[in-house]
C-alpha cells in the first residue's frame, strides 16, 4: 500500500501538493491530517467528495510499503505517522521547499528553497504532461499564491511565477481563488491586533526597521499568523515578529513576517526550533521566559546566531546520578533532597537513562515504588558534547521535548545541562 501525506496544520500548499502527489503517483491514497487551517476547512466542506481523502484511522499503517510526504520533511510533523517508523522495508519519498535536514530517511526526495511547494511538483506534472482539471488548477494556484502572498513575499522566484501562468494557462478560476483566499478575521484576532498595535515599538536592527511584540492569549485562536501579518503592514516595518503567550499551558509561539529579502525569517525560526519560508514562520516552545525570546530573536536578527559561550561553561558538574537499580521511591527522596526534576542513570560509567518527574506519571500505585529505576526510566538518550553551544542545547531540548541533557566526553558524562541553565546567556541579560 502507498500513501502520500503533508503536515499537521495543513494549508493551501500541503492540500494541493497532497492532491499533486496522487497526480505523480496515481496508487497513492492521500491521507489528510486532522488539524488544517480554517480557509482550507472551508474549502474540503464543499470539494472534500472530489478527491477521496483519507484519515489517518482509515489507513492499515502496518500495510504501508510506501510513504509519501509533500510540503515538509520531519516526522513530528505528520500526524499519527510514527508507527511507520516500524515498517521494515517501506520507502519514503519527499517533495518540500523547505531548507530544514530532513529526518525521514527518503530513499529520494526533492527538496529545493522555493516559493511554494506545488511549485516543484508541477515541474514534475508538466515533464509528464499529467493533464489538470480546472478545480486542480484552481487548487494548486491556491496553494502557490498562499505560500508567496500572490508572487510577493521574498522567498518567490521566477519558477513560480511560471507555475503560476501555467496553472492560469489550464483555466485556473481567480474569481474562486480570492473567496478561498480571504482569510478569517474575527473578533478574537481584531482584539489582539488592537493590544499590540497599543504597545507597538520599533527599533533598527541592522538597518532593518523591525518591531517585536508579546501578546498573552487565552485559549486557541486562529490565524495569529495573519495578525502578525497585519501588524508589520500597519507599522511599516521591515521586520514584525509576534511573541504569543499561553500562561496556561507555559508555552509561546512566535511568528514572524518579512518584507525585505535580506531577512530570512525561515532561518531565525530554524535556529529555535521551527521553520519557515524566507518571508515567514513561525516557532513553539515550552518553559520560556518571552522576555527571553525577545533578546533571542533581537540576537539572531544582528547574526549572533551562535554564542561564544559553550555549554562547557554552563553545564553542572559534579552529576547526580541514580544507578537502573535502585527504587522509585529512592529516587523520589533524591529528587526531593536536590530539589531537581530528573537525573541521569549510570551504570558502571555508562550512560543507561534518564528518570524524571515526568516518569511518575506511570507509577499508578504506591507498590511500584519497590521497582527499580530501569522498568520506568526513559532509554531514549539525548546528549551533547560540552563545546556545543547552548543555541544548540535549546534546540535540541525543543526538538525532543526534553528538559535536561547529559553532557558526554569519551563515553563519560561530565555534566548536565538544563533547559535554564542552555538560556542563561539569554536571562542573564534580563531584569527582573
Amino acid at each position: 500500500m502507498q500513501i502520500a501525506t503533508t503536515h499537521k496544520s495543513t494549508d493551501f500548499d500541503g492540500l494541493a501538493s497532497l492532491i499533486a502527489a496522487t497526480l505523480l503517483y496515481p496508487d497513492a491514497i492521500p491521507v489528510l491530517p486532522k488539524a488544517h487551517n480554517p480557509n482550507v476547512k472551508a474549502f474540503l466542506s464543499i470539494h472534500k467528495d472530489l478527491f477521496n481523502l483519507k484519515r489517518v484511522e482509515d489507513i492499515d499503517l502496518d500495510a504501508v510499503t510506501r510513504l509519501i510526504v509533500v510540503d515538509t520533511n520531519q516526522w513530528e510533523r505528520l500526524d499519527r505517522m510514527s508507527a511507520l517508523k516500524n515498517n521494515n522495508g517501506m520507502e519514503v519519498i519527499v517533495w518540500d521547499h523547505h531548507e530544514n535536514d530532513c529526518d525521514l530517511s527518503p530513499v529520494w526526495k526533492c527538496q529545493e528553497p522555493i516559493g511554494a511547494n506545488i511549485t516543484l511538483m508541477l515541474r514534475s506534472i508538466r515533464e509528464k504532461s499529467i493533464p489538470l482539471s480546472p478545480i486542480q488548477a484552481t487548487l494548486f494556484l491556491c496553494g502557490l499564491y498562499e505560500d508567496t502572498g500572490n508572487l510577493t513575499f521574498p522567498g518567490t522566484s521566477p519558477e513560480d511565477a511560471r507555475a503560476a501562468a501555467f496553472l492560469l494557462e489550464n483555466n485556473a478560476d481567480l474569481g474562486i481563488l480570492k473567496t478561498l483566499l480571504q482569510p478569517a478575521y474575527g473578533q478574537k484576532q481584531k482584539e489582539i491586533l488592537f493590544e499590540m498595535l497599543k504597545t507597538a515599538d520599533r527599533k533598527v536592527i541592522n538597518n532593518w526597521k523591525t518591531s517585536i511584540n508579546v501578546a498573552e492569549i487565552e485559549g486557541h485562536v486562529n490565524n495569529l499568523s495573519l495578525v502578525v501579518h497585519m501588524y508589520r503592514d500597519i507599522l511599516n516595518v521591515d521586520v514584525a515578529f509576534g511573541i504569543f503567550v499561553h500562561s496556561e499551558n507555559d508555552k509561546c509561539i512566535v511568528i514572524g513576517r518579512s518584507g525585505t529579502p535580506d531577512v530570512n525569517i525561515g532561518s531565525v525560526m530554524r535556529s529555535m526550533g521551527g521553520g519557515g519560508h524566507p518571508g515567514a514562520g513561525s516557532a513553539m516552545l515550552k518553559a520560556v521566559n518571552p522576555r527571553a525570546l525577545k533578546e533571542w530573536i533581537v540576537e539572531l536578527l544582528k547574526g549572533n546566531q551562535e554564542s561564544s559561550i559553550s555549554i562547557f561553561d554552563l553545564m553542572s558538574y559534579p552529576v547526580n546520578s541514580v544507578t537502573s537499580d535502585i527504587s522509585m521511591a529512592e529516587v523520589d527522596g533524591i529528587l526531593e533532597e536536590k530539589g531537581c526534576t530528573g537525573l541521569p542513570v549510570i551504570d558502571d560509567d555508562k550512560l543507561v537513562g534518564v528518570i524524571s518527574r515526568r516518569d511518575f506519571r506511570k507509577v499508578k500505585k504506591s507498590a511500584k515504588l519497590k521497582s527499580p529505576v530501569k522498568a520506568f526510566m526513559s532509554t531514549r538518550l539525548v546528549t551533547i558534547t560540552p563545546d556545543k553551544s547552548p543555541m544548540h542545547a535549546a534546540r535540541l531540548m525543543v526538538k525532543y521535548d526534553v528538559g535536561r541533557l547529559p553532557v558526554i566526553e569519551n563515553d563519560k558524562v561530565i555534566g548536565i545541562v538544563s533547559r535554564t541553565d542552555a538560556m542563561r546567556f539569554f536571562y542573564d541579560t534580563i531584569p527582573e
